[in-house]
């Protein structure tokens, strides 16, 4: 596959692409015209770097378990600890970026902005319903 045809996977642009070839993550062939030519391997790393990055995994620990991986079968124990200890940190982030979303779906709908069709009708009668429970609710806006 050419840089344009791996780009056209969804997360994965050709500057990240480089960036990882840059960082070390990834090895990629060229063709007689030093173009990059990706093979199925590379494809599916990329996959699997871009879905473990996304929910913020820094690039020192992202090498780290790619060397892992690299380093061959003996290092799969090491390898685990390091996609447990990434899984658990993505779980307790869920609950923060839920609240996140819901304080934009909410401010969206203030605006007179539509929500996604997964989110339930927001309260828009001027009261933050993002306060956390130990907080009085304030408006979202001033009143006018």
């Amino acid at each position: 596959m050419t840089i344009a045809e791996v780009a056209g996977l969804p997360d994965v642009s050709p500057h990240t692409l480089r960036y990882y070839e840059r960082a070390g993550l990834v090895e990629v062939a060229r063709d007689g015209n030093g173009h990059r030519v990706y093979d199925a391997e590379a494809v599916r790393r990329l996959v699997v770097l871009t879905r473990i990055r996304l929910p913020g995994m820094p690039m020192r620990d992202l090498q780290h378990y790619i060397s892992l991986v690299d380093a061959g079968g003996h290092k799969v124990p090491e390898r685990l600890d390091v996609l447990v200890e990434h899984r658990d940190t993505t779980r307790r982030r869920i609950p923060e970026l839920t609240l996140s979303l819901t304080a934009v779906e909410y401010e969206i709908a203030t605006y007179g902005g539509s929500t996604g069709p997964d989110v339930q009708a927001l309260d828009t009668t001027g009261t933050d319903r993002t306060a956390l429970p130990d907080e009085p609710l304030r408006r979202a806006l001033p009143a006018e």
